[in-house]
């Protein structure tokens, strides 16, 4: 069951939590977290707030049948472009909004390399 989004742009990833804990609908947290192939304990922490890793975010967007385009704000790409491609290493260090910002700086440069090699090629 796909569950609806209001809006179809871009969600905070502050949403991801609110997004399970309807999803959970009065069910438990380990069934829920069996379901998304996750542990009770990361579910939790994410249903609270906290950004999850890359693996666990991927697993919980699967299970909540949401494209993770839509927390990253990035377009669906042909098959023919090159996605940027970016990761994190998880340190508490980072804080949620610096790397949603370092994520969108590098979105960025990608997009101006392909614009520039855009203009490269014979027409």
């Amino acid at each position: 069951m796909a569950l609806p989004i209001e809006d179809q742009g871009r969600l905070p990833i502050q949403e991801l939590g609110r997004l399970i804990s309807r999803k959970r609908e009065g069910r438990g947290i380990r069934t829920a977290a069996l379901e998304a192939n996750v542990s009770p304990a990361t579910l939790s922490r994410v249903e609270n707030g906290n950004v999850p890793d890359l693996a666990t975010f991927a697993k919980i967007c699967r299970w909540l049948e949401i494209d993770p385009a839509q927390f990253l704000g990035v377009e669906t790409r042909t098959a023919n472009e090159r996605p940027a491609v970016v990761h994190f290493r998880k340190k508490k260090t980072v804080s949620p909004d610096t790397a949603t910002s370092l994520g969108a700086l590098i979105l960025a440069a990608q997009g101006a390399l392909d614009a520039h090699f855009q203009t490269l090629q014979p027409r």
